[in-house]
C-alpha cells in the first residue's frame, strides 16, 4: 500500500468514486490534477477528493490525506490513475480529482462520506 493510503478502500467505494467523477464532470464542476486538487482543498472547495493509489512518486500525494483532514474534506482512494483520468474526461492518467461541485448527484457525495467514515472507525 503507499504511503498516502490511510485506509484500505472496498471495491464498491472505489466504484462509487469512479461514478461520482463521472457525474461530477458532466453537470458539476471537478478539479484534475493534484495541483488543482491541492488549492480547492485549501480554499476548502472540494466536496470529495479521489485519489489514485498507483502514482509514482508517491510524494507527489504525501501531503493531501493531512490537508483533507485539517479542512474536514472527505477523501476516497482509487487502484488506477488511468481509468481516474478517464473520468474526470481527461484521456491521460491524473493523480487526484477534487470534486467541487457535484452537479445533481449531492446525494451519492453523502453517501460516499458515510462509508468512507466508517471505514476510517474500522482502520
Amino acid at each position: 500500500m503507499a504511503m498516502f493510503v490511510r485506509f484500505k478502500t472496498p471495491k464498491e467505494v472505489q466504484d462509487m468514486a469512479y461514478d461520482l467523477v463521472e457525474k461530477a464532470r458532466d453537470n458539476g464542476k471537478i478539479s484534475k490534477g493534484a495541483n488543482e486538487a491541492t488549492k480547492q482543498v485549501e480554499r476548502g472547495q472540494a466536496k470529495l477528493v479521489v485519489m489514485a493509489e498507483d502514482i509514482t512518486p508517491e510524494e507527489i500525494l504525501a501531503h493531501m490525506p493531512i490537508l483533507c483532514e485539517e479542512k474536514n474534506i472527505p477523501y476516497a482512494y482509487v487502484p488506477s490513475k488511468q481509468e481516474l483520468g478517464d473520468a474526470a474526461g481527461l484521456g491521460v492518467s491524473t493523480a487526484a480529482v477534487a470534486i467541487v461541485n457535484p452537479g445533481k448527484d449531492a446525494a451519492g457525495i453523502d453517501s460516499i462520506v458515510k462509508k468512507i467514515d466508517a471505514l476510517k472507525k474500522q482502520g
